[in-house]
């Protein structure tokens, strides 16, 4: 089997075969176009690639359309096999039947003795060789090649991660998301028992618990209802029951254990562990009867075993309630009077010369940090183009570390993102100069245009734009992030909002469109307020792109207050 071997510039160098390209594709960061029945697809080896990013992922789709023609391919080959056995064993069962009843007067003919020598001393020999013949070669040899491009177990578990927390931040019980139910989906979807028990599992080996049990529920429930699968109810309970039990709900802990060995008397762990919740219970009697009155944990628990519910633990982010309300469009504190100081406006740039013909819609969307959108701001030629530009280059993004100033990624940043310089392609320099009109500030000692794609559960949770790190070298020589610019590349069908968690603001994306605010105070200080995060995103893909600018070279285009925070 051959394969063509491209470099991503799309130039053909050589036609390889299968053990060289295996070679090839091991080596890491080799960017490479695979073609295999015709279809080509792109590929780039990165260490952080995660697939869960709707811009890479599409390559995943064509590539399992590849596989299922292959095995249709061996599937028409091995029925043609089958076929031409089926005819000759009909046909020799007619024979046999016929020599069989009289053997001594079959044999009587010199043609038929002639013609069981010649069945048995060659035709057999054939039916052996087409029996032995083996038509999984081309199917396997596409299958083993395109394996090194499939996900990992650790992308199926940051996709069932992904999940759970879109689950988590828009309040969607595992019944809608099994069913699918999903606002603005073309496709439905549901997950069969099998792939809750798969959450479930994720859940449980990373230690979560609580969305174990919500997604071991949620199997035990589709399973109760009679539908197929190869997960037994045994194994469900064995993870419920424990899942159970760490939350501290003994009694429904010891139900559970009671019906996994109604099913299984021979489950050794389940004898054990109800043996064991057994004596915790018959412990917690005996310091109840000691104390003569009733624990106050223990009615916790029991009101607990009732509803069958638990809460959701508390995490690292402290405004936890606040962002994720906002995502949902809620506790947005947009009030009538904030709303009368909102207005849309023509932008010229101060009368920029290129914009006083052409000037920019422009509209309030808070008043206090100002926040403004830009509409018609790119093109969807142009936005094409930047995602043309930047797909090769999707690498997971990465955040400072603040003890060690190394970047690093994290779970709280979920996308992929690549940098686009001017040199790149004149689109890239002609929207940094519109950025640099639109702003009045210069582009000179901005960031490169910053291009990010949000795909599954794809999220940034609340962060700050402008550094608050002495260490970071960029300070010394182009100062602070003074402003953000925010092109948003694509609409989101659900989710994906960018929320301000400290004054209750939430910004939907809109193709087109660009949003704008300043990180720093005129005086220089950062202005804490503009804390910000981009929701997960439910159903979609988000694209944007951004510009960061910089106080060096924005001393005059926008000179200090006359206060600390003007």
């Amino acid at each position: 089997m051959c394969l063509k071997l491209l470099w991503f510039t799309g130039i053909e160098v050589h036609t390889l075969n299968l053990s060289v390209v295996m070679v090839l594709i091991a080596l890491e960061h080799l960017r490479f176009v695979f073609c295999a029945l015709g279809n080509c697809y792109f590929f780039r080896s990165d260490k952080y690639s995660l697939l869960l990013f709707l811009g890479q992922m599409t390559d995943l789709i064509y590539a399992e359309k590849d596989l299922v023609q292959s095995l249709q391919e061996y599937i028409r080959a091995e029925e043609k096999k089958l076929s031409q056995i089926k005819s000759w064993a009909e046909k020799m069962d007619i024979l046999t039947s016929k020599s069989a009843s009289d053997p001594e007067g079959y044999l009587a003919h010199p043609v038929n003795a002639y013609k069981l020598v010649k069945r048995l001393n060659t035709d057999w020999l054939e039916l052996e060789n087409l029996v032995l013949q083996d038509t999984t070669n081309g199917f396997i040899a596409n299958l083993t090649i395109q394996r090194q491009f499939f996900p990992t177990e650790e992308d199926e578990t940051g996709a069932a991660k992904a999940l759970m927390r879109l689950q988590d931040t828009y309040k969607l019980d595992p019944e809608t998301l099994s069913r699918g139910n999903l606002p603005g989906t073309k496709y439905k979807s549901s997950l069969t028992v099998g792939d809750c028990f798969g959450m479930g599992k994720t859940a449980y080996n990373d230690g979560d618990y609580y969305h174990t049990v919500l997604w071991m529920e949620q199997a035990l429930k589709q399973h109760d209802e009679g539908e197929d699968t190869t997960v037994s109810k045994v194994e469900i309970l064995d993870y419920l029951s424990y899942a159970v039990f760490q939350f501290g709900d003994l009694h429904r802990a010891m139900e559970l254990t009671r019906r996994l060995i109604s099913l299984d008397s021979t489950h050794e762990r389940a004898g054990s562990n109800l043996r064991y919740f057994e004596k915790l219970l018959e412990k917690e009697r005996e310091e109840k009867e000691k104390e003569n009155s009733i624990n106050k944990t223990v009615t916790t628990t029991e009101a607990v075993v009732q509803s069958g519910a638990y809460e959701r633990p508390l995490d690292y982010l402290p405004e936890r309630d606040i962002y994720e309300a906002l995502c949902r469009g809620e506790g947005v504190k947009m009030t009538p009077r904030r709303q009368k100081r909102l207005f849309c406006r023509y932008h010229d740039g101060n009368r920029n010369p290129h914009l006083l013909i052409a000037p920019f819609k422009e509209e309030d969307e808070w008043d206090s940090p100002h926040i403004v959108r830009y509409y018609d701001v790119m093109s969807d030629e142009e936005i094409e183009k930047i995602k043309q530009l930047a797909k090769p280059r999707l690498a997971r993004a990465t955040v400072r570390d603040p003890k060690t100033g190394v970047l690093t990624v994290a779970s709280y940043r979920v996308s992929k993102s690549s940098w686009l310089e001017e040199d790149d392609d004149p689109v890239v320099a002609k929207v940094n100069q519109r950025m640099q009109h639109i702003t009045g500030l210069t582009v000179k000692t901005a960031e490169l245009l910053q291009v990010a794609n949000y795909g599954m559960g794809g999220q940034y949770e609340p962060h700050f734009d402008f550094s608050r790190r002495p260490f970071d070298s960029t300070l010394k020589s182009e100062g602070n992030r003074l402003a953000t610019f925010l092109n948003y590349m694509s609409d989101v069908e659900a989710g994906g909002a960018t929320v301000f968690p400290d004054f209750g603001a939430a910004i939907w994306p809109k193709k087109g469109t660009a949003v704008f605010w300043y990180n720093l105070f005129r005086s220089g200080e950062g202005d804490y307020r503009t804390r910000h995060a981009a929701c997960p995103v439910l159903v979609g893909c988000k694209w944007v792109s951004n510009k960061w600018f910089h106080e060096r070279g924005n001393e005059f285009l926008r000179p200090c207050g006359r206060t600390e925070v003007d």
